[in-house]
């Protein structure tokens, strides 16, 4: 099977967009991520995926921690920083701390989670994160990805 056609298979699915932050040699660091799902409500446990390339997946191992930062449709910036797509712009982040996690501040969920598993699945990563703690901004709106581009969520009526 050819890996873009996979790769656009993918792409037909709707999902929000979430930078994955963590800590290491105290220094905050993130990435843009839509392979993140909810796993278990008791306990609560999230996963995230994360590519083997990927400059955050030792840091995350080495942390033990991470953040899930669920992004609103004001954020399109943060994405496309943890993206590696503004290199060459200054695009200011902040970050805040949820129960001793480093989180993005305006963000419409804060997730923060200590790793109590991990599973290498082909050329990806799996950290089952339980929640230590979260923080909800449900006023805004989130920011969507779909079929390679950002999307706004807009409400139909039946």
């Amino acid at each position: 099977m050819d890996d873009r056609l996979f790769r656009n298979a993918m792409g037909k699915f709707a999902t929000g967009v979430t930078v994955i932050t963590t800590e290491h040699d105290k220094q905050e660091h993130g990435m843009t991520a839509n392979a993140f799902m909810s796993v278990s409500l008791e306990p609560k446990l999230v996963v995230i995926s994360i590519g083997e390339k990927a400059r955050c997946l030792p840091k995350i191992k080495e942390s033990g921690i991470f953040g899930v930062n669920i992004l609103a449709e004001d954020q399109q910036d943060y994405s496309m920083v943890f993206a590696g797509q503004k290199k060459d712009e200054v695009v200011e982040v902040t970050f805040e701390r949820l129960a001793g996690v480093p989180v993005l501040q305006g963000a419409i969920a804060q997730i923060s989670c200590d790793v109590v598993s991990e599973y290498v699945e082909g050329d990806h990563t799996l950290f089952i994160g339980k929640v230590r703690d979260i923080k909800l901004d449900d006023s805004k709106e989130p920011l969507l990805f779909y079929a390679g581009n950002y999307r706004s969520l807009e409400t139909i009526t039946v």
